[in-house]
């Protein structure tokens, strides 16, 4: 079993380190992360035909192998799935990302982009993250919210998980999203399926813009967080905020057809039908 680990952290992230340590009893694990911080980067490339990513071999503690990528994590799953750093890899688990990826941070969150990225290459993948105090903002969380965090909780969740996942592989790949409380493990109050939500913890509540000094026509983005909100409690977020460990199997994209769409429909046909 050859598990690949990765982050939308960067290579220096404590929870990158926890989560490959924890990952070791299940297979051979091999670091491809990106040289710096990519959250929010989703499952994004970059521009494949302007790019010129650059690979560096690092040191982790207690790793064998361990690369950067001058990229965002799902080019790190992309080019190992081709082949750059050696033979198939069984698994892609990203994390520990600090800030719970639940509701809409699932559509922009890296760590989950990377998993997406592996099952398009028939590898299935597994997210972590983990809660934060103050509750992050948009599943991110920054150096002032990282004081007393406890990878060690998610690192284990993440764990039992993944023993019992390559003990019975799928044969059809999946992507889990494990989101973990930030508390010890003996005061997480079990887990739940959990379906996924419409609204982070914590959201951006405006973007205004401010003229540049010296500029015309130029702008800077002032953002203001919104206050923590206060989360149905079936979601993976309102999970999470009560102790629970929310795992969410997320499905393909699938073809859907719907009935109160036909104007658009009909308009298609009077240009494309002869």
């Amino acid at each position: 079993m050859r598990i690949l680990l990765t982050n939308d952290d960067g290579i220096d992230s404590v929870g990158l380190h926890v989560l490959a340590r924890a990952m070791r009893p299940h297979g051979d694990v091999v670091i491809v992360a990106p040289d710096k911080e990519y959250s929010g980067a989703g499952a994004a490339l970059g521009t494949l035909h302007l790019i010129k990513p650059e690979v560096r071999r690092v040191s982790v503690e207690g790793i064998d192998e361990a690369w950067t990528v001058s990229g965002p994590p799902a080019l790190c799953v992309m080019f190992s799935r081709l082949g750059a750093f050696g033979t198939p890899f069984d698994l892609v688990v990203a994390g520990i990302n600090p800030g719970a990826n639940v509701g809409r941070s699932v559509y922009h969150s890296g760590t989950i982009g990377a998993a997406l990225t592996g099952r398009s290459g028939h590898v299935s993948g597994v997210a972590v993250s983990q809660a934060v105090a103050g509750n992050g903002v948009e599943g991110q969380g920054w150096d002032e919210m990282l004081i007393g965090q406890k990878w060690d909780t998610a690192a284990a969740v993440a764990s039992a998980f993944v023993e019992g996942l390559v003990a019975a592989m799928p044969a059809d790949p999946v992507v889990v999203n494990l989101n973990v409380p930030n508390v010890h493990v003996a005061d997480i109050k079990g887990w739940r399926h959990a379906r996924v939500g419409l609204e982070p913890p914590r959201r951006l509540s405006s973007a205004t813009l401010e003229p540049k000094t010296g500029f015309t026509d130029a702008f800077t983005v002032n953002m203001q967080w919104g206050e923590a909100l206060d989360l149905p409690d079936d979601s993976d977020g309102g999970l999470v905020e009560n102790g629970y460990v929310a795992l969410t199997y997320l499905t393909r994209l699938q073809h859907g057809e719907r009935a109160d769409m036909a104007a658009c429909e009909q308009s298609l046909d009077h240009l494309v039908s002869r």
